[in-house]
């Protein structure tokens, strides 16, 4: 389905209005580093791969000019995805200057890039917030990880993971969510490998259901306004990421505010340049990848 700021836009198929979420406050702001990354999974929800320039490497000068306004409008926290965050020449530094202001988030594969530089992120420990680390282990099985991800990389991974917990630094796992299975019973797969790595058998894991390529437009349901209100409470709907966070992301040289993690890869979620401008617009939930929120609670976010 093509969404842009037509009648589809603000209607479904059948012409009834289409489900929406009001930004109510930013909480999280997350920064897309590009889609640049030294690993290349079938099944990456950003199609990033070694040299992809779909989304460009955001600079220093650009993560800056955002923190600022994020700091303006009260924002709690940074989080950082990508690519591989650790492939982006001014990544460390960015991370940096986020860090002076509020807890950090970063997604990363824990291989090669982020090993590379390990000395750097030591010296993080001495910046006056919390950094933490989400680690992607696909499978509690590491010949099934290392199928898309490569031999050898699900080990480089469990050790990265627990040389960031050892040093101080929070953990937490993503996980690919396969369908009709025993969630708890996969969770508690992993239980062994993090003994091995010497990191808590109750680290958070975030599980994602699957969202398809970008620019692969998959036949879900319709969200309508009704939708909304019939099937989620108040609750519910105030925990669709984009109610309280928004990601940067850098096309064609330029900075856009987009609704979410999910939807960089469709121009109408672009919601302007600044996040004040953003932050008053609706979010019409139209993307196949919306649909992943409303029926599963999806989210790319760790919310305290």
């Amino acid at each position: 389905m093509k969404m842009d700021k037509t009648d589809a836009w603000l209607t479904t198929s059948q012409n009834e209005p289409r489900g929406y979420i009001q930004p109510q406050t930013l909480e999280e702001l997350w920064f897309h580093t590009g889609t640049n990354c030294n690993l290349r999974c079938p099944f990456c929800l950003e199609g990033s791969k070694p040299g992809d320039n779909r989304i460009e490497f955001l600079t220093l000068d650009d993560a800056r000019r955002f923190i600022d306004e994020a700091l303006e409008l009260g924002v709690k926290k940074f989080s950082f995805t990508g690519g591989e965050p650790f492939v982006n020449p001014e990544f460390v530094a960015i991370l940096e200057a986020a860090l002076d202001h509020r807890p950090c988030l970063v997604l990363t594969n824990a291989t090669e890039p982020l090993m590379n530089q390990m000395a750097d992120v030591l010296r993080l420990r001495d910046k006056p917030h919390a950094l933490k680390f989400r680690v992607s282990l696909d499978h509690p099985d590491p010949a099934k990880h290392d199928e898309s991800r490569g031999k050898g990389n699900f080990k480089k991974a469990l050790d990265t993971l627990g040389r960031l917990h050892q040093a101080g630094f929070g953990v937490s796992i993503a996980r690919l969510m396969l369908s009709g299975e025993d969630s708890s019973a996969v969770d508690q797969s992993y239980v062994p490998f993090f003994r091995i790595a010497g990191v808590p058998d109750d680290i958070t894991i975030i599980k994602f259901p699957e969202f398809h390529l970008p620019g692969s437009f998959h036949e879900v349901p319709e969200i309508t306004e009704t939708c909304m209100t019939r099937y989620l409470n108040a609750e519910q709907r105030a925990g669709f990421m984009c109610n309280f966070s928004k990601m940067i992301v850098r096309k064609n040289g330029q900075c856009g505010v987009y609704a979410c993690t999910l939807v960089d890869d469709v121009n109408g979620y672009d919601l302007g340049p600044t996040l004040k401008a953003a932050m008053e617009k609706r979010v019409m939930l139209g993307h196949h990848r919306c649909y992943s929120c409303f029926a599963c609670g999806a989210s790319c976010s760790e919310r305290a």
